[in-house]
Formats: structure tokens, sequence, C-alpha cells
């Protein structure tokens, strides 16, 4: 909005020529997501408390973790609104890059809120069941993969994907496995932030890790010379989702201000799906699918340790016998950061390792594009 109304002012005064600079823009798009987490964090978790929105601890969860129980959840609306506000009013309006990103982060912000309602406002402990939850995140990556078929953004390239490490060599499919592949990674993003938000901070610090490093492939990308020297996918117009990654960057800084160990409130479904399927939109979008892989590393590796969790145990339970299978897991418990946590470490120690290693990924991730 600011850029519509102000840019064009330049040939007035010079000053007004920073509303053209997309990093000038990036930045207050950042320091207005975190000034407003800041500033709306504080009622909407005295409203949340005073409505009784309280977190519902698993049972077969760390014991540690019972004394969280009624800490105010469905925090991830400071998140939500912290990202699509100052999007809107830092990022240009006339490109589908931005509005594709607003819309992943309210459709699927709109299915965690609907689970979370669900699951403690009306007392059903299952929330909205997990077959519906994952009809709405296929839903959207469906629509998404279908909109970039029929109304690409880069027409000749329409279904590919770029590699990591290789110059100028990208992924072509077909474009029904296109969608697939589309719809596969928006469910899949979102349900690993969802996973990885067990401990206090641990899914907002990664989630402002992330969301920085793909600010800076968004704006390489959408840079012709930049994307020429690299030997990266030229995007035109692409270099506005910087604006977006820059706010929900800021917005996730400011909610851990709250979120923090000990935490005085959680994001809830309504956040983490909503986190997940931002970012992997945006990559969708950048086509640095793959490059999501390497930065959400993290991520990554939670989801995986459940899905090995879950598969070895029922493969040896019915081999073995539950017996059997009970003693012989592979984690202690799923995901990956409970299992640090039986082994002693303590949540704190376990989050702060945890940053250092998604640090560790996106730096992986950025580094690859030297080594094309």
């Amino acid at each position: 909005m600011l850029y519509h109304l102000l840019a064009p002012l330049a040939k007035q005064h010079i000053i007004f020529n920073l509303f053209n600079y997309i990093t000038f823009r990036t930045a207050g798009a950042t320091v207005t997501a975190l000034v407003m987490a800041f500033a709306t964090g504080p009622w909407i978790i005295r409203r949340l408390r005073r409505g009784g929105v309280g977190q519902v601890i698993r049972a077969e969860g760390p014991s540690t973790h019972q004394e969280k129980r009624g800490t105010p959840t469905m925090g991830g609306l400071v998140i939500i609104l912290a990202t699509v506000v100052p999007t809107l009013l830092w990022a240009r309006l006339d490109t589908r890059y931005t509005l594709v990103a607003v819309v992943a982060t309210l459709w699927m912000g709109a299915i965690g809120f609907l689970d979370d309602y669900l699951k403690i406002v009306r007392g059903k402990s299952q929330g909205l069941v997990a077959r519906w939850k994952l009809v709405g995140q296929i839903s959207f990556g469906l629509a998404l993969g279908i909109f970039l078929v029929t109304w690409p953004f880069v027409p000749s390239m329409a279904t590919e994907t770029q590699l990591p490490v290789f110059k100028y060599i990208f992924l072509t499919l077909p474009w029904p496995l296109y969608i697939a592949f589309t719809t596969f990674v928006v469910t899949a993003s979102s349900n690993a932030v969802n996973l990885t938000d067990g401990l206090d901070g641990l899914a907002t610090g990664l989630t402002a890790i992330v969301a920085g490093t793909f600010a800076v492939f968004a704006y390489l990308f959408g840079r012709f010379d930049a994307s020429r020297y690299l030997g990266v996918m030229h995007l035109a117009g692409a270099g506005e989702l910087a604006i977006f990654c820059g706010a929900l960057m800021g917005a996730a800084m400011g909610f851990l201000w709250f979120n923090s160990y000990t935490a005085a409130v959680f994001m809830g479904d309504t956040g983490a799906l909503a986190i997940g399927g931002a970012l992997g939109a945006v990559a969708i979008m950048l086509k640095a699918e793959f490059l999501l892989l390497m930065a959400g590393g993290v991520f990554v590796a939670e989801t995986f340790s459940v899905i090995l969790q879950v598969n070895v145990y029922r493969w040896r339970k019915r081999v073995r016998g539950k017996e059997y299978a009970d003693g012989h897991r592979v984690f202690r418990m799923a995901p990956l950061h409970h299992h640090f946590e039986k082994l002693g470490w303590s949540e704190p120690q376990v989050v702060m390792r945890f940053y250092i290693l998604g640090f560790l990924c996106s730096m992986l991730a950025l580094a690859t594009l030297k080594v094309r």
C-alpha cells in the first residue's frame, strides 16, 4: 500500500524513492511486524486467558510438560496478524506473489484455528478430525498447484523446479505430477511445523531463521543480475516475497518474546499450520522446494522421527508382539525434541541447540548458491 501511495511522489522529493527499493520495504515490514507483535501480543493473550483457551497436554507426553496445562494457546493469531498486515502495508499489491502468500497464510491459519477451537473451546479432545484437517491442507495444495499450472508466473517454466547445487538444471514434471508435488510440499511443510511446535519457542525461532533465509532467496531470484550471476532461475516480481518473508520473520521474533521459556502463550495449530503453509507456498513460488528441505532441516528431522517411530513400532508389534515393540522403540519419544528431553536435556538446552542446527541448515542452503 505504501509503495502505491508514496513511490510515485519520488519525482517531487527524493526521499520517497526509498519505497522503490525492496530492501528498504523488507526492513520496514520486518520492523513493523516486530512492533505489531509486541503491541498486540499482551492484548490477545489476555483475551485468550479470559476466554479459558488453555493448552491441552497429552497424558503420554513428558511429565515436566504437565505444568503447562492451561497456558493460553491459539497465539498464532499474533503471528498471522503481524505477518499479513505489514505485508499488505509494505509490499506491492499488484503482484500475484504477494497475494498468494497472504492467501496461503490465511487459508492454513483458518484450518488451524478451527482445529484449536474444536479442541479447546468446544472441548473435543481430538479437535478437527485428522482426516478433515488433511482434507483442508490438501485442498489448498491442489488449488495452488492448479493455479500455478493455469496461470504460471513464468509461462515457459510452469511445471519446473530448481535443483540445488546444479547450475541451470531444472526438474520438469508433467502437470498432473506437478500439482501432486505442490500439494505434497504444502501439506508436508504445514505438518512439519506443527510437529515441531512442542517446546517453548522451538518452532517460533526456527520459523524466524527459515523465513529470513527465504527472504534472501526471494530477493536474489527476483533480481535479473543476481540470478544470472548465481545461475538460478530469474523470477520477475518474486522479490516482493522478500517483504512477506521479512514480515513473517519479524512476527515470529515478536511472538518469541511471549513464547520463549517459560511460555506465556502457545501458537497452537492456528500458528503452526499458517507458518508451514506460508513457507511451503513461498518455496513453491520461488521454485525452491528442495532448498526448503535443506533450510528447514530441523523441521524435516522432527517429521522423519515421527514417521520412523510409528512405522518401526507397528512393524515390530506385528512381527514380535506388543511387549517387544514397547521395549524396543527407535526413539525414547517422538517427535525428536522429546527424545532429547528423555535423555536428560533441559527444555532450553534442546531449543537452543536446535536453533543452532537450524541456523546451520540455513547456511548450507544459502551456500548452495555459490556451489553451483
